[in-house]
């Protein structure tokens, strides 16, 4: 992968990068149809990251399918997948971390704590092997983009982090490769995210801005749904994800709910010139 990126920075090349944990979905195709309109040269990255697993989540069970991968991103044209092993990632003796600890320390920071850590870790592993000028990630993770944005930022990193909106199935529900974990009946019951957040949005749009009244709208709609069990719903700043009192800057409104042991995450951005998205 360097000596095929060494290769390219010689001829001039831009050069994009998807990273993904594999089992793609149409969100990850839209990060990789713009990474192709945004860079010469498209890299899409494969690995399930052992490090931002903790002891008793899904790693072993996360789903996998290289073949199936592989094919969707050669229709889409994609020029280069790297797949690496988590030994060529994590060699015998690693021992470095990279940590974000301000704007990882709440929302999913804490029911998962050391997974930014591993997050941040290996995207940076995965930016300074591809050696990407741009590089494309989901709304939906919006936890996620935030901290990469402010490591790309204090780390002085050559590369710009553009973040995508979330995809969304027809009945609402955000694109997940771990929405083929939920049941039927799970499955059905999860609309109620992304229901929840839209009522939040329009109380937001009819000028509602105290945060508490809006995260109890969100947790009532979604406490009504039996099947969903609340992990956490919050609303905080867009950029530094501080708690707030009042929305007077734009907000995000974010929530972590489990169906059965699958964990699913959703947001939406309210927008103080009135729009949400």
């Amino acid at each position: 992968m360097k000596e095929a990126v060494r290769r390219l920075k010689v001829e001039g090349r831009t050069i994009g990068l998807v990273p993904t944990m594999g089992f793609l979905h149409e969100g990850h195709l839209s990060l990789v149809r713009e990474c192709r309109r945004s860079a010469d040269v498209t890299v899409v990255s494969i690995f399930v990251n052992p490090l931002q697993f903790g002891p008793r989540e899904d790693l072993a069970a996360y789903p996998r399918d290289m073949e199936r991968d592989a094919g969707l991103l050669e229709r889409e044209d994609v020029d280069i997948l790297f797949a690496p092993e988590a030994g060529d990632i994590y060699p015998e003796g690693y021992q470095t971390t990279v940590d974000v600890p301000g704007l990882s320390r709440n929302l999913c920071g804490s029911s998962r704590p050391g997974h930014f850590k591993g997050v941040a870790t290996v995207v940076l592993k995965l930016f300074n092997i591809v050696r990407a000028d741009l590089a494309f990630f989901g709304q939906k993770d919006a936890q996620q983009a935030a901290v990469l944005k402010r490591m790309a930022a204090d780390l002085n990193l050559d590369v710009e982090v553009r973040v995508l909106p979330i995809v969304r199935e027809p009945d609402g529900l955000a694109m997940s490769s771990r929405n083929v974990y939920l049941t039927p009946e799970e499955r059905a019951a999860a609309v109620a995210l992304s229901r929840a957040l839209a009522e939040a949005g329009r109380l937001f749009d009819r000028g509602e801005r105290r945060a508490e009244v809006l995260s109890a709208r969100v947790r009532m709609l979604i406490e009504r749904e039996p099947a969903g069990r609340l992990d956490y719903v919050e609303v905080v700043g867009v950029s530094d994800l501080a708690p707030l009192e009042r929305i007077d800057r734009d907000a995000l409104v974010a929530l972590a709910v489990y169906f059965g042991r699958t964990r699913l995450i959703d947001n939406i951005v309210l927008e103080m010139k009135g729009k949400q998205k």
